[in-house]
């Protein structure tokens, strides 16, 4: 069973309203309890008929939406952690983009795209690559395999009540967020 983690710290955070973390929290808890009652449910039926076989496509939706909101709040920190210019990532990062700052342009160029999801900057251990990824609907979009090393939650529910339809502000905040320690050791595994 599967419970939800505690992400109160995250109150406080600049830039993220009170209520709209604690409605972003409500809506985690919830994948939680869906990604436990489809499981429950799997364990009782097998998938044989077409109802229970559209749950099990179904389970991708519920279990995604509850590790990358896990992913998202976990790199997030209310106290400020700079980027390591001289860290691992820094290096991979620079390989792959060029250098760090354009990597963040992409980064916030992707989360800034018109539509509903997550970026991610993703890494592919065996090709020893770093991606940044547009996730559609939770589970659309993933490369298999791939390890998620920064996670920003691009759904509207994630800022619309603070920021209007000013995403760009949004994706300041968050990127303001970061806890840049959290990412870099994602990305050593």
């Amino acid at each position: 069973m599967y419970e939800p983690k505690d992400y109160s710290h995250l109150i406080g955070t600049e830039g993220f309203s009170d209520d709209i973390l604690k409605n972003h929290f409500k809506l985690y808890e919830g994948y939680v309890i869906n990604t436990n009652k489809l499981a429950d449910r799997f364990a009782q039926n097998p998938a044989s008929t077409p109802e229970d076989a559209e749950l099990r496509r179904r389970f991708g939706w519920e279990f995604n939406g509850m590790r990358l909101h896990e992913q998202y709040f976990g790199n997030m920190t209310k106290d400020s952690v700079s980027f390591s210019e001289g860290g691992k990532l820094a290096e991979g990062l620079k390989k792959d983009f060029g250098s760090v700052a354009k990597w963040e342009d992409d980064f916030r160029s992707v989360g800034g795209m018109r539509g509903i999801g997550w970026t991610i900057l993703s890494y592919d251990k065996e090709g020893d690559r770093l991606f940044n990824l547009w996730i559609n609907e939770h589970d659309i979009g993933h490369l298999s395999g791939a390890t998620p090393l920064l996670v920003i939650d691009v759904f509207e529910h994630a800022f619309v009540l603070d920021y209007g339809v000013n995403r760009g502000a949004y994706i300041d905040a968050f990127m303001n967020a970061v806890d840049w320690d959290i990412v870099e050791e994602r990305f050593k595994g």
